[in-house]
């Protein structure tokens, strides 16, 4: 059996697939362990959530895409970034690296490319990201979620293999799902998700227009931390949380459309349980536009509609949500077209058999 290096992070989407596949690796017999940042939301995901996990910590650096002072400091960071993750590969002596991405992830898979561990990279995006970018320079292969990613990478290293999505997403209780909300059967649900740290846009905009959503929806809410507001708890038909964990694929099995960020793992999740969706995506001030590109490409397979943050109203919320009702059983044939590639364990394989190759 093999020792298994995983990597990733910086955001939920880098760290989520390696939370699938570290149990995967664990049942099927193999050793594993994750290299990540002392303070990075990958190391509060895996502690938390894969306890027997050991987790090294490395230094790391930010990688910007435009010009800054910090830049030139952050060299000496992924310096010893580098430096670090020889000293953890060296003592582990893993078989095999599995990067997800992230900028944490570059100094760890220079490092093992140093000491001849093969890696295989994990692209959930359209467009590949800059860390994976320099981090395939040193890498056997890399995978990617969408098929249209092929198109970004060299042929000889680029493969499709789909999302890769939580086992319990499809065992969600409707019952359990009513009874936390107190919402009825006979009325359709309308779910509002806009990221781990909210939107503060989008939350306006649905309050903003609450008493004409409510006509057609009932609406979970979920705010981000810190974004309650006590105006609306005692709202009828409207219900709101900081974040939901562990009861979301309840709220997911009583939910008729959502309202969202286009990450792709949770692009992905909605569309393996055919919810229509209406995507938000972060704007090119607070990302490098990736979630663009995936709502886009959602949108031209008519999986969903879009419309980007600084478009967005109460009007053009109202008309793309009136599009899809008018077009949803449209929506769910297409979705319905959508066949998942690979499970977590044929994906877990073939990251062996890459590996060894």
């Amino acid at each position: 059996m093999s020792k298994i290096a995983f990597t990733g992070g910086g955001t939920v989407g880098h760290v989520s697939v390696n939370l699938s596949l570290i149990p995967t690796a664990l049942a099927k017999g193999h050793e594993a362990f994750y290299i990540g940042s002392q303070k990075g939301i990958e190391r509060e995901m895996i502690e938390s959530q894969l306890p027997e996990i050991k987790y090294h910590v490395i230094s790391s650096g930010k990688l910007r895409r435009y010009l800054s002072f910090d830049n030139f400091k952050d060299i000496f960071k992924v310096l010893k970034g580098i430096i670090d993750a020889r000293r953890v590969l060296k003592k582990e002596k893993p078989d095999l690296l599995f990067s997800k991405g992230g900028f944490v992830s570059v100094p760890v898979v220079i490092a093992a490319r140093s000491l001849k561990i093969p890696t295989i990279i994990h692209e959930s995006d359209l467009t590949p990201g800059l860390a994976n970018k320099i981090a395939l320079k040193f890498a056997k292969k890399i995978y990617t979620t969408f098929e249209d990613t092929l198109n970004y990478l060299p042929k000889d290293k680029a493969d499709f293999v789909g999302a890769t999505v939580r086992e319990d997403l499809k065992s969600g209780n409707k019952s359990r799902g009513y009874q936390l909300t107190q919402f009825s059967s006979d009325k359709k649900v309308l779910l509002v998700m806009g990221g781990s740290l909210g939107s503060k846009k989008l939350n306006d905009t649905i309050r903003g227009n609450l008493d004409a959503l409510l006509k057609t929806y009932q609406i979970i809410h979920l705010t981000g931390k810190g974004l309650l507001d006590e105006k609306y708890i005692n709202r009828p038909g409207y219900i709101q949380f900081e974040f939901v964990k562990d009861d979301l694929t309840d709220l997911l099995a009583i939910t008729d459309t959502v309202v969202s960020r286009s990450g792709s793992n949770a692009i992905y999740e909605f569309l393996t349980l055919r919810i229509p969706m209406l995507l938000i995506p972060l704007g090119l001030e607070q990302s490098r536009g990736d979630q663009i590109d995936n709502a886009k490409n959602f949108a031209s397979k008519d999986f969903g509609r879009y419309i980007l943050e600084d478009e967005l109203s109460e009007n053009q919320l109202a008309e793309q949500l009136a599009d899809i009702e008018h077009n949803r059983s449209d929506i769910i044939d297409k979705m319905k077209t959508y066949k998942e590639s690979y499970t977590k364990e044929d994906l877990f394989d073939k990251i062996v058999t890459d590996a060894e190759a």
